[in-house]
């Protein structure tokens, strides 16, 4: 496997604390909300977290589910306040630089011709 880019490393672990502490920061609104409501927070944090955990691991299709949890995010910021919208705008910008690269192609690519 080719050696893992920096920023790579770097987004995983940033969106792993991202989930972990999008769930703590959330435990306590589980007890007033409806559990679909609940159950939807919770999945959104779990599936940011495997994100980052499979894109530590090089699976290339974590590096395109969470760049569309990114753009998710973006839509849903359209309907809140600009600066929201700005800023969730400039993250997928700057995720979407690292995690296309080449150097992180590579390594999406050499990790999947691995395990084939």
């Amino acid at each position: 496997m080719d050696r893992r880019p920096l920023s790579v490393t770097v987004i995983s672990w940033l969106f792993i604390a991202a989930g972990v502490i999008g769930l703590a920061y959330h435990a306590t609104d589980f007890k007033t909300a409806p559990p679909s409501e609940y159950a939807l927070v919770f999945g959104l944090r779990l599936l940011v977290i495997l994100c980052g955990i499979f894109m530590l691991r090089g699976s290339d299709w974590a590096r395109w589910l969470l760049l569309a949890w990114i753009v998710y995010h973006v839509i849903l910021s359209a309907f809140h306040s600009p600066v929201e919208l700005a800023v969730h705008s400039l993250l997928l910008v700057a995720v979407a630089y690292f995690l296309l690269r080449p150097t992180a192609s590579t390594y999406f690519r050499g990790a999947r011709g691995e395990a084939a």
